[in-house]
């Protein structure tokens, strides 16, 4: 019955979660209460959406010089794309050739040797959502069908369209490189087709239900389209993981139970199962963390990840043992010749993990100095953090986004039509002199260029204020601190810094991040040290762990400004070096990988506190828990690296390449050096002190043993 509600329940998750689509928004990126988003709506809700106002920059040039402005032939193939954009679509443009301009106004629409022009353009669209649906429907029209002729495109919309588009191709291309790979992968770590068939549907019903749910939070809240990045790779990766230890666990209590299902069944979720559940919860929280931060789009990320985390959960917990329950012995079924094993079979690799197990808990000082070493020698390069903002610089070097404002920069004028602006929002009755006095002071500060009224009634006052180089320029984000500093022009109630895209939004995205993210580590880190308290009974473990976790994401956040801000990964992974790094990345870095590293660890210490119970000998259970997870937890950590580094590695956007290198660094790290080394040189040290206060023992005061005393190769 179950697995017939399993496939009842996939279908349906399948045709009403697949309108989730169409219903997630493109919005979502900046905090709603910081002063440069009220400043944006104070603007928008009070004059609207009018013709004049920038959302696109139109570049036509001639890369050989040959045709100029003044040319016939350059004028009618600009003009005449510009002219059949539909109203619909463009509510008005303005460029070179328009009329009613002065020929002051006229040169800073061209290059200076005229081989360049630019066009504004003013969207149709009550917001950035609509706006962006209109950037869609004239990205191809407005291009010049003169040959001779390049058209590039640029602003807010078009760079946020690229970003968009570029998440989805890497996300398709990780689906194409990492699914053929996981297959062969699968079938060699599970040992059969049917076994390595489990995972993989599992991970399906986890998506499915996780997309339903997140088609009926779009009723609720704004869920980001970016938001099913998350869904995909946790949704897949767990899935494996989770199947993976299942199913190996079943394996071996049916070797020793002699065939008898039920049992190895009932072992199998008591044990494994229970470490499962609490692993899961503990990848919940990890994702809860992202509750904290203020930008819609995080909260998308986590009701992603948490919906398909709590259904990867159930499809283990209920309809794996069911399906295992059904299987039986065939669990083995369509299992390859040259990849069959006899029970009990000791390899090489188990081998080598008894080894390193047993070296581990001879000399566990050097081991863990060595293990420590290397943490912080990788967290490192977090001292050299330059927080940035994502947005075109982003995108490969090439894209038009690119392209654009490093042709301005380097064949226009300063003052020219598509510089960047700052939007100031005074509102109020403001006397005229003091608004003359006001953009005089303005005018007066370090980085601002021709402060001017954009528009004004008695109500309010728009004031544009140029700046240049990037938004993240630590010179723009102190012009932006030293424009809020200044007094307010007499008259006026409240005056705010804003503009789309703009350094008040990098800086406010920053702070708005660094100020949640205190409280978002130290709920991620007491809410899993209760967590594992109850699961362990143990006061030190749930310590440890979350203190090698935080150590374990130090050094994976460092190789990430190390390798991408710094550009050591350049080579290798070919992108624009930005010289910044966007926080509000690593904080999801962070919370998803904290539940990730923790993962490991679990099985491990689960593993080791099984033997413990059985022996009483914290040494012996540290050597059987390492040396019979070892082999099993490093599979498991391969299928997760391949599905994050399938992403990370296809991407073209730095963001998502940021991503999921980040999480595939983090998984490596704590499934390696953190999970072999660290962890069990640790307990080893601990000694019994491992399980204060209690210890855990049976109601009759001695160690539980169990049926035998043997130490199974890859049990978990």
């Amino acid at each position: 019955m179950i697995l017939i509600a399993a496939a009842l329940f996939m279908v349906l998750a399948g045709a009403w979660g697949g309108g989730v689509f169409g219903a997630m928004s493109t919005g979502g990126l900046e905090p709603p209460n910081a002063e440069s988003s009220r400043a944006s709506e104070l603007l928008e809700s009070h004059f609207g959406h009018q013709p004049g106002d920038r959302d696109t920059v139109a570049l036509y040039t001639d890369p050989t010089g040959e045709l100029t402005v003044d040319d016939p032939a350059f004028e009618q193939a600009v003009t005449a794309a510009l002219d059949r954009l539909p109203e619909s679509e463009v509510l008005s443009w303005t460029g070179y050739w328009s009329p009613g301009l002065t020929e002051e106004e006229r040169a800073a629409y061209v290059s200076g040797d005229g081989s360049a022009t630019i066009a504004t353009l003013t969207l149709n669209g009550a917001d950035t959502t609509e706006r962006l649906e209109s950037y869609g429907e004239i990205e191809q029209a407005v291009r010049a069908d003169d040959g001779r002729l390049e058209t590039y495109l640029a602003g807010g919309p078009t760079s946020l369209h690229h970003l968009q588009a570029e998440a989805q191709r890497s996300l398709a291309a990780a689906q194409l490189i990492s699914l053929p790979i996981l297959l062969v992968l699968l079938l060699i770590t599970f040992r059969g087709l049917v076994a390595a068939a489990l995972p993989v549907a599992l991970g399906i019903m986890a998506i499915l239900g996780s997309m339903a749910l997140l088609r009926w939070l779009t009723h609720v809240t704004e869920i980001s389209i970016f938001a099913l990045e998350i869904t995909m790779l946790l949704g897949l990766g767990l899935a494996i993981d989770y199947g993976l230890f299942i199913v190996t666990r079943f394996r071996g209590e049916l070797d020793r139970h002699g065939g008898d299902v039920g049992a190895a069944l009932a072992a199998t979720v008591n044990t494994t199962g229970r470490t499962v559940a609490f692993s899961g919860l503990v990848v919940v929280i990890g994702l809860c963390g992202l509750l904290f931060f203020p930008q819609p789009i995080s909260q998308s990320f986590a009701w992603a990840g948490i919906t398909v985390v709590l259904f990867d959960i159930i499809a283990a917990l209920v309809v794996l043992p069911a399906a295992l329950a059904a299987l039986g012995p065939r669990i083995n079924a369509l299992s390859p010749r040259w990849l069959r094993r006899r029970p009990g079979t000791v390899t090489r690799e188990d081998r080598a993990w008894g080894a390193l197990a047993a070296s581990v808990t001879r000399r566990p000082v050097p081991w863990l100095a060595g293990g420590l070493l290397v943490l912080l020698a990788a967290a490192a390069p977090l001292f050299w953090l330059e927080p940035g903002l994502t947005n075109h610089r982003y995108l490969p070097a090439d894209n038009e986004a690119q392209v654009v404002p490093r042709i301005l920069d380097e064949q226009f004028a300063a003052g020219h039509a598509g510089e960047a602006r700052l939007d100031i929002a005074i509102s109020g009755p403001v006397e005229e002199r003091a608004l003359t006095d006001y953009l005089r002071s303005v005018d007066g500060i370090a980085g601002a260029h021709d402060p001017a009224v954009h528009r004004a009634d008695t109500e309010l006052t728009w004031v544009n204020v140029g700046y240049r180089g990037e938004v993240d320029d630590p010179r723009n984000l102190a012009l932006v601190r030293e424009i809020r500093a200044l007094g307010a022009p007499a008259g006026a109630e409240a005056v705010l810094v804003g503009g789309d895209g703009s350094p008040a939004v990098s800086l406010d995205n920053n702070e708005a991040t660094t100020g949640a993210l205190p409280w978002a580590l130290a709920f991620v880190g007491l809410s899993t040290l209760v967590l594992l308290f109850v699961c362990f009974r143990s006061v030190l473990v749930p310590l440890k762990a979350v203190a090698v976790a935080f150590l374990s994401l130090g050094a994976s956040l460092g190789l990430i400004v190390w390798g991408f801000q710094e550009g050591g990964f350049q080579g290798p992974l070919d992108f624009y070096v930005v010289g910044t790094t966007d926080v509000w990345a690593l904080a999801v870095i962070i919370t998803i990988a904290f539940g990730l590293v923790t993962d490991y660890e679990m099985f491990l210490v689960g593993r080791v506190y099984e033997e413990y119970q059985a022996t009483g000998d914290n040494r012996r259970a540290i050597r059987v828990g390492l040396s019979g997870t070892g082999s099993v937890i490093t599979r498991a950590g391969l299928l997760m690296v391949v599905v994050l580094a399938a992403m990370g590695l296809s991407a073209t956007s730095l963001f998502v390449m940021t991503i999921g290198v980040g999480l595939a660094l983090s998984v490596v790290i704590d499934a390696t050096l953190v999970r072999s080394v660290i962890v069990p040189a640790a307990m080893r040290l601990l000694g019994r002190a491992n399980w204060w206060p209690g210890g855990p023992r049976s109601s009759s005061g001695r160690p539980e043993l169990p049926e035998a005393a043997s130490e199974p190769a890859g049990y978990v």
